[in-house]
């Protein structure tokens, strides 16, 4: 029963619409019709700057509102000399500049043991706010990719982002088979438009601009005299079979995610024009999904949208609680045995995780209140030097956190091959599971947000098994008779007292909703890359052996393979 919860403000909400007379309204949330473009450039900055203070005023909070803040991304990826700075110049130009954030990433090898988005994670826009990203995930990807089928970077010579460690390496030195190449670049794309669509869901629109110029007009601008920025990619824009080789992988890109809007480079005026059309279209798609009055609301095609969202949600279907969950093993355990076996455990866990050859490792701890995470977790860490791992206590979201997707402040702390912590083992006592658990109880998230959550969190956790993360999930079950007796000892106990809140003492009123959650968690996101591992016991000493005998078990594999 976690504490990840958000507090009602006690003001009523209104929609934001109310702050604006009803003729703005109309404007700002009637997108543009962008198969005209008849929009002069006076009109458009006006139109533009407009739209980016509409988007803004979506994250009010006082009064609280109704609506659902948007956040856009702007992804701008694309030949060289095509344009990008002259487009993203005039769109800060135009729009009031302290209000949009521009993030720049050069292509690199993706970072040892962590999926390709993870690194980019933390330049995700807030909800009504508006980013333009430069390289992002795609320059990775792109990079990769292009050492895979040429072996040919800019500067094969350079630092990367894994020169700590030669086994990091995420290419081969040699040219791949086309074949091979082929199939990573159109895994990679697969996934990364699953983590697109997640974000989309979670109030973080993307656009994403591909700008293109034929190769004659590329190695004329390559002649030219003018300075030249940092290229993305870091290849040799100077030979043509490098370049054929590039338009061959954004082919591919382009058939496989059809969302790209193609910009052509060849007047950089024009295609600035269009960009920031294109800008423009988006923010204001992202102000009509985040006004959910519907009052005014005439799309047709929204409302089917939402029926079919809450036909979704009455069929869900609870699972039938598995006896685990409710018939509690109440096991005894010499005080002396449990000492010898705890140390001896401890022992072998301390050496298998500094025998893991380097992978990062997230263990997760969810659990009814006073279940025994943080005693478990107590002993976990204990034979370990502080600076091996990070411990992660989730609680209720801070607002910063809320202006972002839900999973967010979770990527945030992952561990990350990119700092110079040396810490590469993330223990997290409360997790992102609390969306299908005390969010779901406490109607912080809707129906559909965490119905859906099943799906989003299998999918960020297939995402850090195949980046080599081992995931280690626990479940700490206990029975109601014996969390009381905990809560009162803890009352009773002046250094234990802070444990207990007022939120445990109602949510102890929820006791099978919270077992009925717990049920069907377990029931839909129990995979084989990252299944759970129930304890349940009402004996601590015998939880705190299972849950060190599990990690043995889960590491003792990895260090055999």
């Amino acid at each position: 029963m976690s504490k990840n919860n958000n507090t009602t403000a006690p003001n009523a909400p209104q929609a934001v619409s109310a702050q604006f007379s009803e003729q703005i309204v109309d404007e700002r949330l009637t997108p543009n019709p962008l198969s005209h473009f008849s929009m002069d450039k006076d009109a458009l900055r006006l139109a533009l700057v407009t739209a980016q203070y509409a988007l803004r005023a979506t994250r009010q909070q006082t009064p609280p509102t109704l609506n659902k803040p948007t956040g856009l991304l702007v992804l701008v990826n694309g030949m060289e000399q095509a344009g990008k700075g002259t487009a993203v110049k005039q769109l800060r130009q135009w729009v009031d500049p302290r209000l949009l954030k521009v993030e720049a990433t050069i292509g690199d090898c993706p970072l040892a043991y962590q999926p390709i988005w993870q690194l980019h994670t933390k330049a995700l826009p807030r909800h009504g706010d508006v980013m333009v990203y430069f390289g992002n995930w795609y320059a990775d990807l792109l990079y990769n990719v292009m050492r895979m089928a040429t072996s040919a970077s800019k500067d094969d010579n350079k630092p990367s982002k894994n020169s700590k460690s030669k086994d990091k390496k995420s290419v081969n030195d040699k040219v791949l088979p086309i074949a091979q190449w082929q199939a990573y670049l159109q895994q990679q794309l697969l996934k990364l438009q699953a983590v697109e669509q997640d974000l989309a869901a979670n109030q973080t629109r993307l656009l994403k601009c591909w700008f293109h110029v034929d190769i004659e007009t590329l190695q004329e601008r390559l002649k030219d005299g003018e300075a030249d920025p940092q290229f993305l990619y870091q290849i040799d824009w100077n030979s043509k079979k490098v370049i054929e080789t590039f338009n061959e992988v954004a082919t591919i890109l382009l058939r496989q995610q059809d969302d790209w809007i193609i910009i052509d480079g060849d007047d950089k005026s024009d295609a600035a024009d269009q960009f920031c059309h294109e800008v423009l279209q988006a923010m204001q798609t992202a102000l009509v999904s985040s006004n959910i009055n519907t009052e005014k609301t005439s799309d047709k095609s929204e409302t089917k949208k939402q029926a079919k969202q809450a036909l979704k949600s009455a069929k869900f279907e609870p699972v039938k609680i598995p006896k685990f969950l409710i018939d509690i093993d109440d096991a005894d355990i010499d005080k002396s045995d449990y000492r010898d076996a705890l140390a001896e455990k401890q022992a072998r866990l301390a050496q298998l995780l500094r025998a893991r050859k380097g992978r990062h490792i997230v263990f997760a701890f969810e659990g009814m209140d006073a279940a025994g995470k943080g005693g478990a977790i107590k002993r976990l860490v204990a034979p370990l030097d502080p600076r091996e791992y990070q411990i992660y206590n989730i609680s209720a979201p801070m607002l910063y956190e809320l202006q972002h997707p839900y999973l967010w402040r979770f990527w945030t702390k992952l561990p990350n091959e990119q700092t110079d912590r040396i810490s590469r083992i993330a223990i997290f006592d409360r997790t992102w599971y609390g969306r299908v658990l005390v969010e779901r109880i406490e109607g912080f998230a809707t129906d559909d947000e965490w119905q859906r959550a099943y799906d989003e969190i299998n999918r960020f956790e297939a995402d850090l098994a195949a980046a080599g993360t081992i995931v280690i999930k626990y479940w700490l079950a206990i029975d109601k008779k014996e969390q009381l007796k905990r809560f009162e000892a803890r009352q009773e106990t002046p250094h234990k007292q802070f444990k207990l809140t007022d939120d445990d003492w109602r949510n102890r009123k929820k006791w099978s909703e919270y077992v009925q959650s717990a049920a069907d968690m377990l029931a839909r996101t129990d995979t084989e890359y990252a299944p759970w591992c129930v304890i349940a016991t009402n004996e601590k000493r015998q939880a705190r052996l299972d849950v060190l005998d599990h990690a043995i078990k889960q590491l003792s594999a990895v260090c055999s393979s």
